[in-house]
């Protein structure tokens, strides 16, 4: 040493290092440098996590006396240990120099570089400077690793294994775990090493295991396994201990092939990589491609099943795979398949949603992707076939048109996409009855199997789909061909396929069901004999809840039913019957399957005069009313309530089979459970809680606010956005379903049992507190009347003379009658008109009348109450009239309007509601609105609207502080709050009833229409009467006309108690006769001065009144065409 360096020191600063491979190639937590200044001391950087670009910052200084030794080395090494350091871990590089050769490079910063590790030069970022030694200055050396045996095994094995990477000699390896052995000998359960010792034997076994050297990798997953768990989360070798098992689990899995190691390696990489921040050299290598994009890549390629465990590692490629990653759409599809593989196992209407949002998302992020567009369609068709909504089919055919067209001739995958297409038009063709649907199916599927020759893997498939959709053919249009040839296919199929094939049952049921129609054709025994052993052995290989044993218990409903016909065996159709239960209450199919299996049951209960017929119509209506309910919007509503053939007559043919077997109360109710659906579920919105919130407040008002939520998020019309559509049908499911649970938990409250159920005879009894109430049933097996008493048993009378085809005559023929009339002279006799309205007294209200007087004793001008149903809704019943003279010529026979006050109500409990409501009464406020100059579009102009107007406003009494609202103020916007802010309304205007859509029924205003929708979402609880001066403000749709969807219903549902509305067309120039008569009478006898009171009850006498005292201005039609409703 140069005496010019006695009694100095070197100031060493240690900046970066670069190329940092480990010789092993074993990851390491992290780099440190080492200076061994003598055979006594040294100096020890921090140990510094590895960049992804192998570098090392660390900007260590340390200051060295230059006395100690002339010579020193320069180390680099690799620890495997954050936490506490066993030996001195990997050697990376190592330089010998003296101090001289090291200032030699001056006062700037300078690199030392290393022999080459992995083909590079690893190299150091150093800085030296001399400065004069003081006393301390060897406090940073630290005495030399204390030798023991523990930490020379740990060393020498390192050592070792090093060499044995580089040289793949076997001998290298095993004596590394000897050495490694020896260590964790020596570190037993408890010792701090211990952990340690495990890993790195477990590494070097590893290692072995991957070039084929050592085979046991049970024992090696088993040592990284309890290294694991002595590292949990927070302790600083945690991360790495999740990699080195995760390592280990994905070699396994390439030799074994088993789904379960890459499971749990997954799992593993979603706890490290949030452990690992980017830029690490442990991020680079876990999320590279022998790390998490291995784990993707393998799982995805696993398909997708139905398991709670492939489900969650689905969800967990997710979180491995983010937005942005390249796997990120596929791990989309997958999740998206086992959702729809778990709601065909378990029926779960969460996962189907689950799994078209999913899917969307996936189609999203890929539009042109044929795979994801065909499993998005593939989902919408489970969703129809479970939900039944047409816009899910509809889409669902449209996107595997699209995906056919990414598959051209030659494409390896379209014989699956003509297949699922030819599915979807087959549904399609059982929906609406397209033939050209079917034989498109057929053609489809053909050329399908002609890409699947044999020997095709997928040909069972093909063979499987052509069977079916011949089948369906035949089921529709009776081609002998095709069940021949869909037997024969199903057969050889069958032959074919194991007996432990997961869809064995379905083909089972399928075979069944094609032998069931065979037979009703060839009436050979062998088929149905073998159809219901099929089936009986298809329900044997499911379990209690699966969704396919409802097909199971239809097919076999369908061979006991078919062979019963032929044979006439009691015992058949009694098993029918069972067949038919089991099918219709089967939990875990959805609504639409179980309501069609409902209506059959019924059908076929009526046919064969089973006594079930009761039990399978009360199945059926409820499973209705669950089946709306789940609609998000009013309109929805009613396409899933007009979906089903045979449907619309439910309610009167319920009705009718409780009549026919002398079950008065329950016909009652069965009648008003099914009728007036749409109202009745949005009423259950807006039921009073006064008794509820005396019991259970808070229970109260956690129901009224689930029920504004539930309100508010039904909607009026359908998206057109299907992702937002979803997203808010899904919002309305979760909120329905609190809703639900928040009424079974009111009706485990005493007195509160029967809350918001359906109303019993007793409850429904109610509307007749002030006159009898008479329900006309129109059903194909019987037409009758159903009086209900103020008191008492209900009567029935029976209409012997009159067929439902003889009512639906007389509806047409009142059609025609009336547009005749419309273009006669006011002062010509309306004969046809008459011998109608003869025909309605004689056959329909004389029959009625004679029970009021007879029975009932009901004196004349009494009030009663008319609740038609289906044709019945149609008919001006309250203008029934001989036209005869009486016997004595001493003047006419009395008529309805002489003997009775008639109104109208749409079904009972739409009159108790308004009954109960009348107990809260609010000063009266009257608003007149008119429109005679309505908005482009929506009418001709009425000119005798505003006299109209000005007769009202000044009949009506100052007390009810009339104010008119007509002209340019009369718009969509200012009739909506006039409506809200009055309790009595006059409103004279065009209105026109939607037949297509009656939700779209309007009045027409001077902007845009007020339409029926408008009306329905208010809530005006203090209105009291509205007169509805305009055209067809009282007549239902044919589709559904025991819905009563009008204008008059919609303003006593948004709470009008009393409302007049027309059943036609309204001449506005002779409306005002009966509109000024009306209001004569309805205020006639108020004197504000004395205290009187407007009485909306009135309004139903007042109109009888005025109807008769214009007979000789007003042509009858003009007089009949208005009607009272409610109170």
């Amino acid at each position: 040493m140069p005496s010019s360096l006695e009694g100095q020191s070197i100031i060493i600063e240690v900046i970066n290092g670069k190329n940092l491979e480990v010789p092993s190639g074993r990851i390491p937590a992290g780099i440190y440098v080492l200076i061994n200044v003598n055979l006594r001391r040294r100096w020890k950087s921090a140990i510094k996590v590895l960049s992804s670009d192998t570098s090392v910052m660390w900007g260590e200084t340390v200051t060295l006396p230059l006395s100690l030794s002339p010579e020193f080395s320069l180390d680099i090494r690799a620890s495997f240990e954050f936490d506490r350091i066993l030996g001195n871990g990997e050697l990376i590089g190592e330089l010998k120099m003296t101090w001289d050769e090291l200032l030699d490079h001056g006062d700037e910063p300078f690199n030392l570089s290393f022999p080459p590790v992995r083909g590079v030069h690893p190299s150091l970022t150093l800085k030296v400077a001399v400065v004069h030694s003081c006393e301390n200055q060897d406090s940073a050396l630290l005495d030399s690793t204390i030798d023991c045996e523990i930490a020379r095994d740990t060393d020498a094995g390192h050592s070792q294994f090093a060499q044995y990477v580089t040289s793949e000699m076997v001998s290298h390896l095993n004596n590394a775990v000897e050495h490694f052995q020896s260590a964790l000998d020596q570190c037993p359960v408890g010792h701090p090493d211990h952990a340690t010792a495990l890993t790195n034997l477990a590494w070097a076994r590893l290692k072995g295991y991957i070039r084929n050297d050592f085979q046991d990798i049970g024992s090696v997953t088993s040592l990284f396994r309890e290294a694991l768990g002595l590292r949990p989360q927070g302790h600083s070798d945690h991360p790495l201990s999740l990699y080195h098992l995760s390592e280990a689990l994905n070699w396994r899995s390439r030799r074994e092939s088993t789904a379960i190691y890459i499971d749990e390696s997954a799992q593993l990489y979603c706890k490290l990589l949030p452990l690992c921040p980017e830029g690490t050299y442990l991020h680079s290598i876990a999320a590279g491609a022998s790390g998490v994009d291995y784990v993707i890549n393998e799982c995805n390629d696993i398909p997708a099943n139905a398991s709670d465990k492939d489900i969650c590692l689905r969800q967990t490629m997710l979180q491995l795979c983010p937005l942005g990653h390249q796997s990120h759409p596929k791990a989309l599809d997958k999740l998206s398949s086992a959702l729809r593989s778990r709601f065909q196992q378990c029926g779960s209407i969460d996962d189907i949603d689950e799994s078209i949002r999913v899917g969307r998302e996936a189609v999203s992020l890929c539009p042109e992707g044929d795979s994801f567009l065909n499993n998005l369609a593939v989902s919408l068709q489970h969703r129809f076939n479970h939900q039944g909504r047409s816009h899910d089919l509809d889409e669902g055919i449209s996107l595997h048109e699209k995906v056919l067209l990414l598959r051209p001739v030659g494409h390896r995958y379209r014989s699956g996409s003509l297949n699922n297409l030819g599915s979807a038009l087959c549904t399609r063709f059982r929906q609406c009855g397209d033939i050209g649907d079917i034989n498109k199916a057929i053609s489809l599927r053909r050329e399908a199997l002609m890409l699947r020759p044999p020997g095709n893997s997928l040909r069972y498939n093909a063979l499987y789909n052509l069977a079916f959709t011949l089948q369906t053919r035949y089921d529709k249009l009776d081609i002998n061909e095709d069940i021949d040839e869909a037997v024969d296919l199903y057969h050889t199929l069958l032959r074919s396929i194991r007996l432990d094939n997961p869809t064995r049952h379905k083909l089972l049921y399928k075979l069944s069901s094609a032998l069931s129609s065979r037979f009703k054709n060839t009436q050979n025994s062998e088929d149905v004999e073998e159809a219901i052993r099929l089936c009986q052995e298809s329900l044997q290989a499911l379990p209690s809840l699966h969704p396919d044993r409802y097909f199971c218990h239809a097919r076999l409903q369908q061979a006991y039913l078919s062979r019963y016909h032929i044979q006439h065996n009691p015992t058949d159709l009694s098993s029918a019957v069972e067949q038919f239960r089991l099918a219709s209450v089967h939990p875990t199919q959805g609504f639409p399957e179980r309501i069609k299996e409902a209506i059959d049951w019924a059908r076929q209960a009526e046919v064969y005069q089973h006594e079930s017929a009761l039990e399978a119509y009360q199945i059926c209506l409820e499973l209705f009313d669950n089946h709306v309910m789940t609609r998000s919007s009013i309109i929805s509503r009613r396409e899933a309530a007009t979906a089903f053939r045979g449907a619309q007559s439910l309610p009167v043919d319920a009705a009718s089979c409780a009549i026919r077997r002398d079950n008065l109360r329950q016909a009652v109710e069965l009648g008003e459970h099914g009728r007036g659906q749409q109202w009745s579920l949005a009423s259950r919105l807006r039921t009073p809680l006064e008794d509820l919130e005396s019991t259970g407040p808070e229970l109260a008002c956690k129901f009224s606010e689930l029920s504004k939520s539930l309100s508010d998020a039904q909607g009026c019309a359908i998206l057109t956005d299907r992702a937002a559509a979803d997203v808010a049908a899904i919002e309305y499911r979760r909120l329905t379903e609190q809703w639900r649970d928040a009424v079974t938990e009111i009706r485990n409250l005493e007195g509160f049992s029967r809350f918001l159920l359906p109303p019993s005879y007793e409850d429904l009894q109610a509307a007749a507190s002030q006159g009898p109430v008479i329900i006309l049933i129109a059903s194909q097996y019987s037409c009758n009347a159903i009086i209900v008493p103020m008191s008492g048993e209900p009567h029935n009378v029976h209409f012997p003379r009159l067929a439902l085809a003889h009512l639906k005559k007389l509806k047409d023929d009142f059609g025609k009658a009336i547009k005749q009339a419309a273009g006669m002279r006011p002062q010509e006799r309306r004969k046809d008109l008459q011998e109608l309205l003869r025909t309605v007294w004689d056959t329909i209200m004389l029959p009625i009348v004679n029970v009021l007087e007879r029975d009932l004793k009901l004196r004349y001008r009494s009030r009663i109450w008319l609740c038609p149903t289906a044709d019945f809704t149609s008919i001006p019943l309250h203008a029934a009239n001989s036209f005869r003279m009486k016997a004595d010529g001493s003047g006419p026979e009395y008529c309805m309007e002489d003997l009775y006050i008639c109104s109208y109500t749409p079904t009972l409990s739409a009159l108790i509601r308004a009954q109960q409501a009348m107990k809260k009464r609010v000063p009266p406020s009257f608003v007149v609105i008119g429109q005679g100059q309505p908005g482009a579009g929506q009418g001709k102009a009425l000119l005798a609207v505003d006299s109209e107007l000005e007769l009202v406003r000044k009949l009506v009494p100052a007390m009810a502080n009339p104010t008119t609202l007509s002209g340019d103020d009369a718009t969509r916007a200012g009739a909506l709050e006039a409506l809200e802010q009055n309790t009595w309304v006059h409103l004279a205007c065009h209105g026109k009833q939607d037949y297509e859509q009656p939700y779209n029924s309007h009045f027409a205003m001077k902007d845009t229409p007020l339409t029926l929708l408008d009306i329905m979402e208010k809530d005006i609880p203090h209105a009291e009467f509205a007169f509805l001066s305009a055209c067809h403000t009282a007549v239902g749709d044919e589709k559904t006309p025991d819905e009563v969807i009008h204008l008059a219903a919609g303003l006593q549902f948004s709470g009008f108690k009393s409302v007049i509305g027309t059943l036609w067309e309204v001449d506005d120039s002779v409306a005002k006769h009966v509109v000024k008569a009306f209001y004569e009478k309805m205020f006639e006898s108020l004197d504000s001065e004395d205290g009187g009171v407007m009485d909306c009850t009135k309004a139903a006498r007042a109109l009888n009144h005025a109807t008769y005292s214009v007979r000789k201005e007003v042509p009858l039609e003009q007089r009949i065409v208005f009607i009272h409703i409610g109170v």
